[in-house]
């Protein structure tokens, strides 16, 4: 596959998953397409598990681990595992969403993450997430919901009326000036009956029986190249689709039977602090690495050493350098788009990643035959984090922070390289073939 057509597969994968449980659907959908087959667990039933076999489990429909059974015992491999996330921040609706005021039928959201919120002004936005109703044997049930139309709007302020916005920026009140226009209403409309009555409609499910949902804003542009030659890409939810892009494209590059067990696993929650079910800092990586150890009838102290010999890549976007905005960089740790992946490094552990670490990403950079960086955030500016410190924590194993580079990180349209997310895929392949 080509570098461009590569991007393409990423762009049409970030189209198909507008929110953390459409992710984990479209990456069932490619499972289901691949020779070996993949086997769903349940974590209820118990595992059987063979060499070579190739098995995913799914926790609360956006959380998904996915692993390749290794030929040899785990306590002479250990795991080679790689870490991403399923979420971006945005807005999320909520429970007694609709309002009508002066006619105008409007949803109200809560702030999901910390998105740029002058970014999902006058964009042609929609809603995606998951409904939980009642079926006709009485049991709770769930489904995926996707609104494909523009159906939601937040208009921008006249600047006759903000006369100060290109010098104070666009600032907006969370409660009062962030909920949605949706549609205009009669006197005789309910606006909340309205609301479920375009539920049911969508989804054909009355909407007696609809008793709560996930539904999360979406953009409805569609991913695009950029720039004079193409050489850049824009979508939303970059951050961190494409990681999760890249590391299923390394795991299923070919029918490799793998030594070591090989993992993906991506979590849902990441842009909110990974505390959760399903999170990061969950229990359901554990859980599923204890129960492949168990499986196989790895005692309790062969589990403790595959962990020892074991490595993780937690891929999230890293911050290219815009030189619009000199000052928000270190001088000294500025990386390009189109330059190859980025080793993410922090003295106080906001990235997990560590001078052995580092040189073992390096390594295996340079057997791929890819370029790679280094970034260190300013001192004088709070730094991020992401699933990496949280995960080598629990698990006590060796981790490193990488990500290819992307500019207007949480915008609802960001932009990354489009060199890159093939580097990213090469060394991750180049991880998983060792």
């Amino acid at each position: 596959m080509s570098v461009r057509q590569q991007v393409q597969n990423l762009l049409d994968f970030i189209d198909a998953s507008p929110s953390p449980w459409h992710v984990v659907k479209t990456i069932e959908a490619q499972l289901a397409t691949q020779t070996p087959a993949w086997e769903r667990l349940d974590e209820t039933a118990k595992w059987t598990l063979q060499p070579g076999g190739r098995y995913y489990v799914v926790r609360d429909d956006s959380s998904i681990v996915l692993f390749v059974q290794g030929q040899k015992p785990l306590a002479e491999t250990g795991f080679k595992i790689i870490g991403a996330h399923t979420d971006s921040p945005g807005l999320r609706i909520k429970p007694n969403a609709a309002s009508s005021v002066d006619g105008l039928l409007r949803l109200g959201v809560e702030i999901y993450g910390g998105p740029i919120l002058a970014t999902f002004t006058d964009r042609d936005l929609s809603l995606a997430g998951r409904m939980s109703y009642k079926n006709d044997q009485g049991d709770i049930a769930s489904l995926l919901v996707k609104f494909d139309q523009p159906l939601l709007r937040l208009p921008n302020l006249a600047i006759h009326m903000n006369r100060t916005v290109n010098e104070d920026g666009l600032k907006l009140q969370k409660q009062t000036e962030l909920p949605l226009i949706l549609s205009a209403l009669t006197e005789e409309q309910l606006p909340q009956a309205y609301f479920s009555a375009l539920l049911q409609q969508q989804t054909g499910v009355a909407a007696t029986r609809i008793l709560s949902w996930d539904l999360a804003v979406y953009d409805t542009q569609k991913g695009a190249f950029w720039g004079a030659e193409n050489q850049f890409y824009a979508d939303s939810q970059l951050d961190n689709l494409s990681s999760c892009h890249a590391a299923l494209q390394a795991l299923l590059f070919d029918d490799m039977q793998p030594d070591t067990t090989l993992v993906c696993a991506f979590f849902d929650h990441e842009e909110i602090g990974s505390q959760s079910n399903k999170g990061a800092d969950g229990s359901f990586l554990p859980d599923v690495l204890q129960r492949i150890a168990l499986s196989t009838a790895e005692g309790s102290e062969d589990v403790a050493r595959a962990l020892a010999k074991s490595f993780m890549i937690s891929a999230d976007m890293a911050h290219a350098y815009q030189p619009n905005f000199p000052n928000a960089y270190d001088p000294d740790h500025k990386v390009g788009v189109n330059k190859g992946p980025v080793i993410k490094v922090n003295a106080n552990q906001s990235y997990s990643s560590e001078s052995v670490s580092a040189a073992m990403f390096a390594d295996w950079c340079e057997q791929a035959e890819v370029p790679y960086q280094t970034y260190s955030h300013r001192c004088d500016m709070p730094c991020g984090s992401t699933i990496g410190p949280i995960t080598a924590a629990k698990l006590g194993i060796r981790s490193i922070d990488v990500g290819s580079p992307m500019w207007a990180m949480h915008s609802i349209r960001e932009s990354a390289g489009v060199l890159d997310h093939d580097y990213l895929i090469r060394v991750m392949k180049r991880f998983f073939a060792e």
